[in-house]
């Protein structure tokens, strides 16, 4: 890709992710030739959840636009976040987490950024133990 160039992505279609969430392909390496970082659009269907998961020596911030979403992380998935609309959130490199939509109705919509160019290639499904 031309370097000092702007480019923009107008995604039409999403995908499934390894999460088992539809994105929508934004800025990535694959798509306007990043270096550092990726973003896209996550879907959270209503009652839907993630596949359990960490982002491989990764972090991640995302940006609730729409919902209300429980994640549970940390080992076995055992703590737990409540988010809705205009929050932000920080999660760090390996953290197991699992968001969840708390609605039946709504779906949840967030922006989703991360320090990786490849978006799908740190993502681990995650496995609690059983206690």
């Amino acid at each position: 890709m031309e370097q000092n160039k702007i480019i923009t992505i107008r995604p039409k279609e999403s995908f499934i992710s390894k999460q088992q969430l539809p994105n929508f392909e934004g800025i990535s390496a694959q798509s306007a030739g990043t270096k550092h970082l990726c973003m896209h659009l996550v879907i959270i269907p209503p009652g839907g959840k993630a596949v359990a998961h960490y982002h491989n020596g990764y972090e991640t911030t995302i940006y609730i636009i729409k919902g209300r979403a429980e994640t549970k992380y940390g080992d076995n998935l055992e703590k737990s976040s409540i988010n809705e609309a205009g929050d932000f959130l920080f999660i760090p490199p390996n953290v197991p987490h699992q968001p969840i939509n708390l609605s039946e109705t709504e779906e949840v919509v967030a922006v989703v950024a991360r320090n990786d160019p490849n978006e799908q290639e740190s993502v681990v499904i995650y496995q609690p133990q059983d206690p």
